[in-house]
Parts: structure tokens; C-alpha cells; sequence
């Protein structure tokens, strides 16, 4: 499966668990907002350190969507680069398989934005 075919299949998963669970999803949305809007450090800065920390927890799919939000706010692959040795660098072993995915993530969805 690709990995903008796991995005899709995550973004169905959770509409279906917005619609069980609304006030809890609508009060993650409502963090998630005011963690990005606030502060001294740029959206930019705040997804490489989002993306940091999924590599270390090992969340694939939280992986695939900040992967995704930092293409769309101009980040870079070298930038990428760097953060994944950070993780690499903390995480140890089992961040260098999820540092991976990250960069095969980054690599197919924007091989999909050149074509």
C-alpha cells in the first residue's frame, strides 16, 4: 500500500471515529489548533518537532500526515534530513526504521506532487 493510500485510509478511519466520538475529536482538533497557532516557533518548526516524536513512538500514520504538513508549509528534504538524525539520534535503532518510512514517505508523495 502506498503510503498516500494509507493517508486515505487513516483520514476514513478517523471521520468514522469523529462521527462516534464528536466532542473528543472536536477537543483534539481544538489542542491540536492552539499548539500550531501559538507561540514563538513557526508551523514549520512545530511539525519537524511533531514528526520528530512520532519517529521515536513509532506511529506510522502520525509519520504519513506530518510528512504531509510539512510539504504543504515549504519544508525541505534536506531540513527532513536533518530532523531524522535527530530522532535517529534519541530513538535509537527502532527510529531508524520508522526515520524509513518518513523519507520513503517523502520521497513517493513527492515524486506524486512532480508529476
Amino acid at each position: 500500500m502506498t503510503y498516500s493510500a494509507k493517508i486515505d485510509t487513516m483520514r476514513q478511519e478517523l471521520r468514522v471515529m469523529n462521527k462516534l466520538i464528536p466532542e473528543a475529536m472536536q477537543g483534539f482538533a481544538q489542542l491540536s489548533k492552539a499548539a500550531k497557532d501559538n507561540g514563538p516557533l513557526g508551523v514549520k518548526e512545530k511539525e519537524y518537532v511533531a514528526l520528530g516524536i512520532a519517529v521515536s513512538q513509532r506511529c506510522e500514520p502520525c509519520i504519513s500526515f506530518h510528512v504531509e504538513a510539512l510539504m504543504k508549509v515549504g519544508a525541505t528534504r534536506a531540513e527532513l534530513g536533518d530532523v531524522l538524525a535527530m530522532a535517529v539520534q534519541m530513538g535509537g535503532g527502532p527510529a531508524v526504521m520508522y526515520a524509513a518510512h518518513a523519507l520513503a514517505c517523502w520521497d513517493e508523495l513527492a515524486a506524486a506532487k512532480a508529476a
